[in-house]
């Protein structure tokens, strides 16, 4: 029995290397830039609490920006992903075209949100009452969210062309960019923040400015290597001479996408209702949430890269048509997410106290974020494992699945307890949090049971 287990989630030697090599530098790239994005929270936050709540709301927006963008990438990566291992370049450069195209339409539409209704998404955060000011909350928000809108189309693009490379398993370009763009972002974040070495004294209007800066920089590095490597990426070659794609993989893929884009901009906008229930409690908790995420993502990063790497190793393999191999992938894989995760878990656990006493913030945020911290840490592996089950649905087109899956859980399950304990109960918002996650232990036994019976077990690029 111990052997049969252990032949089933654990790999050998040579399966490891492989997926670390795909995984590592995606999993740098993202370490790097949560890193510099705790440095950053930490430099707006010198600022004062309440300019570091208006970033900390205006990034919740953006983060619904950004899934948006990567759900709607995501379906025609999984075409992508499946094209790229049968070495189908012509099937590479049309779902490149489709994610440009989507792509643009996303960030016009989130571009025009923001400009129009800036001022009431922020207001939806705020709750005076506590010691804070929230004039001066929404002040430092809008000053952001402004100069944050011109970094928008630089993001976009950036993201459809380093997600086609990751799907070809050229995972280090986008890692060196990623890399270079959070020093980037850093330097300059220095030099505005504070007015530094003769520059202007910005505040968070200079946080802004440092993220727009770093974002096109990102994009001409992306932007040159790719093109001047087309031995690397042949499919690159000729993309932009024709925008033309066959009409019936535009409807395949919008098929299987659009339930992705739908989950992901529900999915997304479900953490920021979260996040909005939570914040009725009053700005200090706003402040805390974004003390406790910031730095929980830097030990996320783990089993989140992972979650990345399951959607391009099995999705290659599932379109190479080596199923069942894909299946045996897959289970070490989610093993190795969880093992590492719970790892991580025990790490946060140690150290959550120590993190929160570098902010130039009050004790009773320092106190609040430690314990946040705390249940973030103890469900990490459980979200480990959401994360694997996902990415494996994905991986074989089932996108229906994962919407009901992830999103259509998020609103029927998490929100409604969020809600009701928040506003009509007395409970602690540390204990709000972890009812939140008992709650995803539906997902746990669904996510089990539908990874166990291999339904996405699919080639959809099959010819």
């Amino acid at each position: 029995m111990k052997r049969h287990l252990r032949s089933r989630f654990i790999g050998d030697r040579a399966f490891y290397r492989m997926v670390m090599r795909v995984t590592i530098p995606i999993m740098i790239q993202n370490g790097i830039t949560n890193f510099v994005s705790l440095l950053d929270n930490i430099m707006v936050g010198r600022v004062g609490t309440e300019q570091m709540s208006g970033v900390a709301i205006v990034n919740q927006l953006n983060f619904v920006y950004a899934l948006c963008i990567f759900g709607g990438l995501a379906g025609a990566g999984i075409f992508t992903a499946q094209y790229m291992g049968q070495n189908d370049w012509d099937g590479v450069r049309y779902t490149f075209r489709y994610k440009l195209c989507l792509g643009i339409l996303v960030t016009a539409i989130a571009g025009a949100l923001f400009l129009l209704s800036g001022d009431k998404l922020i207001g939806l955060y705020i709750t005076s009452g506590d010691g804070t000011d929230a004039a001066l909350t929404m002040e430092a928000g809008l000053s952001y969210l402004r100069v944050m809108l011109l970094g928008l189309p630089a993001f976009m693009l950036v993201q459809v062309y380093t997600s086609t490379l990751r799907e070809g398993s050229e995972t280090m370009l986008p890692m060196k960019a990623g890399i270079i763009a959070v020093f980037v972002n850093l330097f300059f974040n220095y030099l505005l923040i504070f007015g530094s070495l003769g520059f202007p004294k910005l505040g968070v209007t200079g946080a802004a400015v440092a993220t727009v800066i770093s974002r096109y920089v990102e994009l001409a590095i992306v932007l040159i290597w790719t093109h001047t490597h087309l031995d690397r990426v042949p499919y690159i070659r000729g993309i932009y001479k024709s925008f033309a794609m066959p009409s019936s993989l535009v409807k395949r893929i919008t098929v299987k996408g659009a339930p992705l884009l739908i989950n992901e901009a529900l999915w997304s906008s479900a953490q920021a209702f979260l996040v909005q229930c939570y914040s009725v409690r009053g700005l200090n908790v706003v402040a805390a949430l974004n003390i406790s995420t910031t730095i929980s993502n830097l030990f996320n990063v783990v089993f989140l890269s992972l979650g990345s790497s399951v959607g391009i190793i099995v999705g290659q393999l599932l379109g190479a048509d080596k199923l069942e191999e894909a299946r045996d992938t897959d289970n070490k894989m989610i093993a190795f997410s969880v093992m590492i995760a719970t790892g991580m878990a025990l790490l946060q656990l140690l150290t959550a106290p120590l993190f929160p006493r570098i902010y130039n913030t009050s004790d009773a945020v320092r106190t609040l974020a430690t314990q946040l911290m705390l249940v973030s840490a103890i469900f990490m592996p459980q979200n480990a494992f959401l994360n694997a089950s996902y990415f494996t649905l994905r991986s074989g087109g089932k996108t229906v699945i994962t919407f009901l899956f992830d999103s259509v859980s998020a609103w029927l399950i998490s929100i409604p307890i969020a809600f009701f304990l928040s506003r009509y109960t007395g409970f602690h918002v540390a204990l709000i949090l972890a009812m939140v996650n008992i709650g995803d232990w539906i997902k746990c036994v669904l996510g089990y049971v539908l990874v166990k019976k291999g339904i996405w077990m699919h080639n959809i690029v099959a010819s």
